[in-house]
């Protein structure tokens, strides 16, 4: 896989016209989950990076750029074994990625131990914003319990009194969880964590049913994300229930796979592809010409970490000095997808967050559509803890 991506991306510099790697002023390693169950995440991220690489030219801040990607298989010891492949041997200037918290986890010490640039696309685990922050590190979609605290700031707005809660037990999966007890006012009827490699929900689902909830609120990433919500769908779950999760399942491909069992769920998120600014406008637009379908949020945050490294490099006049390029990046000097964007004390966004609910389009697309803003202006809860 990791040689399949590498001739992915020298295929797409020829077929451009852009600088070769042997000239490349600027390097940027790339550590996604290519294959295995995670799959559909990186793919989604990698898409993202490929297209804004493609419309810079090939340059980040005007300098000539190579992209060198890793897959990490969903499994931490191999997500640090490329960071330190990437950092060591090919001496890269920033890494992107991983696609999951538990990788991340691994990846982050030996990055930014070498004061390598880390930059997140879709993780962000709550020590890495707190006690753990790190100059070096950057997180560019949210922090992991964001999207939760706005779920259950919803809900308590909304009047839903009692709730079962359903993850997966690694650190997303309890950041997410703590997020949504973090703001939620009213009584946790469940609290079920699962193995990460679980696919059959049907004893957690007939549980669930026994404790008559008001509403379900979940969080089940990429494949096992579409087969919780169909198995939902299946119980009868769904006509008595609402289920509520966070963005991070029903985004491009993953729409078409859920299928009508997602129609109705609703997603607390950062980002739909209908956000009304020219940054999504433009992005939306070029997505679907490019790859035929509608982008998913994996690779919207995608897209604005490498537009991130452009912004700062071009804000910073050089590439050569990357501590300027890092004290640069800190305000965030580009065009994010979602408009409304800004970094904190510990490199985390503050942003808004929005009421997705999936849908039919007018062309028969899954889609996750904004229905209302949660809050504006959000904060993380661990900024206050990041002493750098």
């Amino acid at each position: 896989m990791k040689l399949m991506t590498k001739l992915s991306m020298t295929t797409l510099v020829a077929s451009c016209g852009l600088a070769s790697a042997a000239v490349a002023d600027v390097k940027v390693g790339l550590i996604f989950s290519l294959s295995g169950p995670g799959a559909v995440l990186g793919e989604e991220m990698r898409n993202g990076v490929e297209l804004a690489y493609e419309q810079l030219g090939g340059k980040l801040g005007g300098v000539d750029a190579e992209l060198i990607y890793e897959d990490d298989q969903r499994k931490p010891d191999i997500g640090k074994q490329a960071a330190e492949k990437l950092v060591r041997s090919e001496k890269v200037d920033f890494v992107i990625g991983p696609s999951f918290s538990n990788v991340m986890m691994a990846v982050h010490r030996p990055v930014v131990r070498a004061k390598t640039i880390l930059i997140s696309p879709n993780p962000a685990p709550a020590p890495l914003a707190g006690e753990d922050c790190n100059p070096y590190y950057f997180a560019v979609p949210y922090q992991n319990d964001q999207p939760a605290e706005a779920a259950g700031t919803y809900m308590n707005d909304h009047g839903i009194k009692k709730v079962y809660l359903l993850a997966p037990n690694y650190q997303a999966g309890r950041d997410v969880m703590e997020g949504f007890k973090r703001t939620y006012k009213g009584e946790v009827l469940g609290e079920v964590y699962t193995s990460l490699e679980q696919t059959d929900f049907s004893a957690e689902l007939t549980a669930m049913k026994a404790a008559s909830p008001e509403a379900v609120f979940a969080f089940y990433p990429g494949g096992l994300g579409i087969q919780f919500v169909k198995q939902y769908d299946q119980s009868g779950a769904k006509l008595s229930t609402p289920l509520y999760t966070v963005y991070t399942l029903f985004n491009g491909a993953a729409n078409e796979a859920v299928g009508d069992a997602g129609l109705g769920v609703y997603a607390s998120t950062p980002w739909t592809y209908n956000l009304d600014n020219p940054a999504n406008t433009q992005f939306v637009a070029a997505y679907q010409e490019k790859y035929g379908t509608l982008p998913s949020a994996f690779a919207a945050m995608a897209y604005d970490s490498l537009r991130l490294i452009d912004g700062s490099i071009a804000a910073a006049g050089s590439a050569d000095d990357l501590k300027a390029v890092r004290n640069a990046m800190t305000s965030a000097p580009f065009q994010s997808v979602r408009g409304d964007f800004e970094f904190n004390t510990n490199n985390h966004p503050i942003e808004s967050m929005y009421l997705g609910q999936v849908e039919k389009d007018e062309n028969g697309q899954y889609v996750l559509s904004n229905q209302a803003t949660i809050v504006e202006h959000m904060p993380d809860a661990y900024a206050g803890e990041c002493k750098m």
